[in-house]
């Protein structure tokens, strides 16, 4: 062995420890550490910045899920389809300003019935009824 360095295939070899499990998250930090810098948006690109943007990403989609989780049991299904995701975000109002631009994919709309096509009460006011005599 040449040098102060380890021999070459030692028995103290590490098992690689992939930096989303040392961050406790399941996003890969690799990955987006890899589109950080082929994208070209910055010259260089700290080592925090993929983990932090792993973690926003993270957190993102698992609160989308959540509430189209919900509301795919409020439709009593098991399965979670775009209209679910449409409804969650919709009714969401920050993730609706998030999302304002977006449109889902066979999400449909949100139903809304507009005022002036419901029905008319029935009981109205005596003094409209006596108007509607003379």
């Amino acid at each position: 062995m040449a040098g102060r360095g380890k021999a070459i295939g030692s028995a103290a070899a590490k098992k690689a420890i992939s930096r989303s499990s040392k961050a406790g998250l399941q996003f890969p930090v690799g990955r987006i550490a890899r589109f950080l810098k082929a994208g070209k948006y910055a010259e260089r690109v700290g080592a925090g910045a993929p983990v932090y943007l792993a973690a926003v990403l993270e957190y993102l989609a698992a609160e989308v899920l959540e509430l189209a989780g919900n509301a795919a049991r409020d439709n009593k299904k098991t399965r979670i389809v775009p209209r679910h995701i449409q409804l969650a975000v919709r009714n969401d109002e920050e993730l609706s300003r998030l999302l304002g631009m977006v449109t889902i994919a066979s999400g449909g709309v949100m139903p809304n019935i507009h005022n002036l096509l419901l029905p008319k009460k029935a009981g109205g006011s005596k003094a409209a009824a006596a108007a509607d005599d003379e």
